[in-house]
């Protein structure tokens, strides 16, 4: 039913209702409707059929709107505001590569950090020292390609000219493919990111940048530094994830002029005159979590029960499950709500009851309260940083 207050789905015991009710009023009340009778299994069969019906008409009214949405119903909606879900990205880099002078490594040289794996970008010469620096690509897309500064050291396919392989800088720019959140949270980010010169519309720019997971930017409106040291009239721009160089001409395509931008990070952008300007911003910090998880279980409990208790706990706060797999998680500033990570714990099959610890220490202090996080930074964790302990 369709009314001012939005749609009112009928089940099946609605359906079911109304039918056998029909029925009675034209066969007579002492009709026999019972669930092993003819006429009353086939009122039951009729309502169950048209009861999914239901069900389909009211995900026809909801993908209209993009709260309710889902799926590639809600992509279809991206195009009125001119936006379009971010897909799988991959990550890169560069890597300086050790060899004899004068060798040239083609494209597509093979190099890894553990079973992470990457690929040259381009022909290289190696050069009269000895190295020569050379932009990689990840293998395959999403945030496990990400990987720390001084970790890509394995190369795959030997080769007597090439003899070491390192990584300088972090590898960034990959990512899953957007979810619907955080789609639903860029979707209402697009109104004002059309314009220019607000919090909103560099913060809605940000996160259309490749690879970018969340943006959070601060601004100082005194005439003071703030206390994190932000100068005067100045903001700042707190990234998670993303290109240096694409999330400086994001910044630069928004900001207003005049205005001072802050930060560790320090990237150039030409303007369309050919003048280079200084645009400044942070990588968000992440805080990483361990969990201890003390089960009490039931004769339903599966056998890999651990593993779906620690995947479930991974995809709620963000990180790496135990296939590798990266979860987005929490957003960047998000606390991590101690009674949700029971309410997580407690919804696998066989828990009935548990214990949370978590640790932002490495496990040298316990707590089991919420764990604020800052506006810069968002909690992480990863499966082979969570224990669980079964009775």
């Amino acid at each position: 039913m369709l009314d001012r207050t939005g749609f009112k789905r009928e089940r099946f015991e609605d359906v079911y209702a109304s039918m056998e009710s029909k029925a009675k009023e034209t066969f007579g009340e002492t009709i026999n409707t019972s669930a092993r009778s003819p006429l009353g299994i086939i009122l039951r069969i009729v309502a169950w059929v048209l009861a999914r019906l239901w069900q389909d008409t009211e995900d026809v009214y909801n993908s209209a709107y993009v709260n309710t949405a889902e799926g590639t119903a809600l992509d279809r909606l991206g195009p009125y505001v001119g936006i379009s879900r971010i897909g799988e990205q991959y990550a890169v880099g560069s890597v300086v590569l050790t060899g004899t002078a004068g060798y040239i490594v083609p494209a597509g040289f093979r190099i890894a950090a553990g079973d992470r794996y990457f690929e040259t970008d381009s022909d290289a010469a190696i050069g009269a020292n000895g190295t020569v620096q050379v932009p990689i690509t990840a293998v395959d897309p999403g945030q496990a390609g990400n990987v720390a500064a001084g970790t890509i050291i394995d190369i795959v396919n030997p080769n007597a000219d090439v003899m070491a392989v390192t990584n300088p800088a972090s590898m960034r720019g990959g990512r899953e493919k957007e979810t619907d959140i955080e789609f639903r949270e860029r979707f209402s980010m697009s109104v004002s990111a059309s314009g220019a010169g607000t919090v909103d519309s560099i913060r809605g720019a940000l996160l259309a940048v490749p690879g970018v997971r969340a943006a959070v930017v601060v601004e100082n409106n005194a005439s003071t530094p703030d206390g994190a040291g932000r100068p005067p009239k100045s903001f700042e721009a707190y990234v998670l994830g993303g290109q240096s160089t694409d999330i400086g001409a994001a910044i630069f395509s928004k900001k207003a002029a005049g205005i001072e931008s802050y930060g560790t990070e320090s990237v150039t952008v030409t303007d369309l005159a050919g003048y280079p300007h200084t645009v400044r911003f942070s990588y968000a910090q992440t805080i990483a979590l361990a969990l201890r998880v003390t089960i009490i279980k039931n004769s339903s409990y599966p056998v890999d029960g651990a593993d779906r208790v620690r995947t479930a706990l991974v995809k709620y706060i963000g990180g790496e499950d135990t296939d590798g797999q990266i979860y987005a998680g929490l957003t960047m500033g998000a606390a991590v709500i101690y009674s949700r990570l029971l309410a997580t714990v407690l919804a696998i099959e066989g828990v009935i009851d548990a214990q949370v610890k978590l640790s932002t220490d490495d496990g040298s202090t316990w707590r089991e309260d919420n764990v604020t996080i800052a506006q810069q930074r968002v909690a992480q964790t990863a499966a082979k940083q969570i224990e669980v302990l079964v009775s």
